[in-house]
């Protein structure tokens, strides 16, 4: 795997890898596409699709229409600015 997908990684997960942390996630995903390829030389035809085995089917509710809180409920107990939430910064974006 080429150094600079590596380092393209590292960043998107917001890791900080040494040299020999990235050899490890090098192997361990290389480990994993080799799988990839195994998977993909299965003769798959004639054999139907599924997502689930449990035989369990999912049982919804009909949607119904309800009064709800008023705004002013809604944001009585709550930190607000300008009538909005408001909320501590959790991710610090670029720029």
């Amino acid at each position: 795997m080429e150094k600079d997908k590596i380092l393209s990684l590292e960043k998107l997960a917001r890791l900080q890898l040494d040299d020999d942390g990235r050899k490890k996630l090098v192997a361990e995903i290389e480990e994993v596409i080799e799988y990839f390829n195994v998977l993909k030389e299965l003769d798959t035809n004639g054999i139907e699709p599924f997502s689930d085995t449990s035989g369990l089917k999912n049982v919804l509710r009909s949607d119904e229409v309800k009064p709800s809180l008023s705004r002013s409920d809604i944001i009585s107990n709550a930190e607000t600015e300008n009538g909005m939430f408001a909320v501590p910064v959790s991710i610090e974006g670029e720029g």
